[in-house]
């Protein structure tokens, strides 16, 4: 898995990094089960802090995206399967509404006034049962 970050961005580091991982999942790049590289050697790789990349995996974590075990490291979870349909499911939607003539933010907007209100407490779903 290969991470970038802009160091001339704004966003914060840790967002970067936890929004590469959560593209290539999208992407079926990462597939669920599969570890996420050591903090350590992204950090290297990225020349960063590793409790930055740390701070990017507890991210996932909390969206349930990743397990974090001692010992096992980082592990996509189940949900990735998930995602990766819904990403399909977007790019149809995008295509339909580019068909249409509907531009991103008029697509975003419909989007947004369209998902239900987020409910109180961790703010992922369940996992699927297999």
């Amino acid at each position: 898995m290969l991470l970038s970050i802009d160091t001339a961005s704004e966003r914060p580091i840790y967002e970067q990094i936890a929004d590469a991982v959560r593209r290539a999942v999208a992407r079926g790049e990462i597939l669920a089960g599969e570890k996420l590289p050591p903090a350590s050697d992204v950090a290297t790789g990225l020349d960063v802090n590793k409790h930055t990349v740390l701070r990017a995996y507890q991210e996932l974590r909390d969206e349930g995206l990743v397990d974090l075990r001692r010992g096992r490291g980082a592990v996509v979870t189940r949900i990735a399967t998930e995602i990766v349909g819904l990403h399909r499911d977007v790019e149809v939607l995008v295509s339909r509404a580019a068909a249409l003539g509907i531009g991103r933010q008029a697509l975003a907007s419909l989007v947004s006034s369209t998902a239900p209100e987020p409910s109180p407490g961790p703010p992922h779903a369940k996992e699927p049962q297999s």
